[in-house]
């Protein structure tokens, strides 16, 4: 599977992403620490990298938890990453997340994958429901789910523990697949 987009495209994680997937980390360091701290710590060496790709491809095979990349037609440069995550099969839902590189910042992408993958989990997946849970200080994540009509539902309270810091209250936001 490999979603076109534009002058990039997303797929799905793969052991010869290791290398890349390291350098896109190690560079993003400050961007990843507080909301994506176990990526960051799985990545910091090639070798921690490749062990990561490594077990992202099996659950991504079993349907644990997918994760895509994204990457930049041609150079396929790694510019982001985004999870489905908290897969809940009963309830037909699951969680997007999200990071960019800091070069990619503020150029639409991540709005356009998210639309892209919207539409491939409700159509391929039959999943029902997506959430986004966002802190209400990254306005451009908040920008992503309003941007892809995904709806504020509530405050979760504590829902997010970065390292180092208190629990942080995080927002909750939803898109819901279009009954035919």
């Amino acid at each position: 599977m490999k979603l076109h987009l534009d002058s990039y495209y997303i797929e799905p994680i793969q052991i010869q992403d290791a290398w890349s997937l390291c350098n896109f980390v190690v560079s993003n360091e400050d961007r990843l620490k507080r909301y994506f701290p176990l990526t960051l710590k799985d990545n910091l060496t090639p070798e921690l990298s490749k062990l990561f790709t490594e077990q992202k491809a099996k659950e991504f095979h079993s349907k644990e938890e997918f994760l895509f990349t994204i990457k930049e037609n041609g150079s396929s440069q790694l510019l982001g990453l985004i999870y489905l995550k908290a897969l809940d099969w009963t309830k037909k839902q699951g969680e997007l997340a999200y990071c960019i590189d800091y070069r990619s910042e503020g150029k639409g992408i991540t709005t356009n994958v998210v639309r892209a993958l919207s539409d491939y989990v409700f159509g391929s997946l039959d999943l029902k429901t997506l959430k986004i849970i966002v802190h209400n200080t990254n306005l451009a994540s908040i920008k992503v789910a309003e941007n892809c009509n995904f709806t504020w539902i509530k405050t979760l309270k504590n829902e997010h523990t970065p390292p180092g810091e208190s629990p942080l209250d995080m927002e909750l936001y939803e898109l819901y697949k279009a009954i035919e």
